[in-house]
């Protein structure tokens, strides 16, 4: 079995997201279980219950979630689809709020686990489940955005972290092959009608240059040009995991445009 990845570092060489994707659930999922750890309420979404999850199949150097991305073996505990319901429900009355979400981590992982919850979530009470993903397993097979279509209290919300190719490897190790998956996950979505968004790092020219945004809106408008009109451009906070990372990746402020590498 190959080492798993850790931190990006310069010269690491590109890898494959499905298969990290499969890694990473070997670790962090147990048939219908996932690892998390914790549950808690936030301000973002107006106030939302949130799981906090282990695991991920990209590796962004500028991704601000604990340590438990890198090390997921080491970080939290599993539970079942109805005991994460549980909890997210008992928050969610706490702190007299009625928006869901997993944060932390990737949470399409674990399939199997993450449409049981969501069955949960649609007979509850909840007012809406935000489903934050980076597309590369929706991408990858349609017919689990078909599934996921089927929830109306599901709103995702698609992160976008290039707009080329060299972009995409740059920033989050994968192979430059895997740069399309997230934009098909959106024609998918769009396919099933289902509700979504796209978000994007295009927002910060430290890490994506004018050119390469260009491109990442201009494949956006080829898809549907709503969706430019509506784009959620990110900016990078500068939490104390995210500094390690870009240390990690050797990184130097505007060093990760079009041209030049980490």
């Amino acid at each position: 079995m190959k080492t798993y990845l850790r931190f990006l570092t310069p010269g690491v060489e590109p890898f494959d997201p499905l298969e990290l994707a499969k890694e990473t659930e070997k670790i962090v999922c147990q048939k219908d279980q996932r690892k998390y750890t914790d549950f808690y309420a936030t301000r973002v979404y107006r106030g939302i219950a949130t799981g906090y999850a282990c695991g991920c199949c990209l590796r962004c150097i500028f991704c601000w979630v604990d340590l438990s991305r890198e090390f997921p073996e080491s970080h939290g505990q599993f539970y079942s689809p109805k005991q994460v319901f549980e909890k997210l429900r008992d928050v969610a009355f706490g702190y007299h709020v009625d928006k869901a979400r997993i944060s932390g981590a990737e949470p399409t992982l674990g399939r199997e686990h993450l449409v049981a919850l969501l069955r949960w979530v649609e007979d509850s009470s909840f007012s809406l489940f935000i489903l934050e993903t980076n597309g590369i397993l929706f991408g990858a097979d349609s017919n689990y955005v078909k599934e996921i279509s089927q929830f109306k209290k599901v709103h995702t919300r698609i992160s976008l972290k290039a707009g080329t190719p060299d972009g995409f490897t740059k920033r989050t190790g994968g192979r430059s092959e895997a740069f399309i998956l997230p934009f098909k996950a959106i024609e998918f979505f769009l396919r099933y009608r289902a509700s979504f968004h796209v978000a994007s790092m295009s927002g910060d020219q430290r890490f994506m240059g004018k050119e390469e945004r260009q491109s990442l809106l201009k494949k956006l408008r080829e898809i549907d040009p709503r969706l430019v009109k509506h784009l959620e451009e990110e900016v990078v906070d500068p939490y104390r995991t995210t500094l390690l990372r870009l240390k990690y990746a050797n990184f130097e402020e505007g060093s990760i445009h079009d041209s030049q590498k980490i």
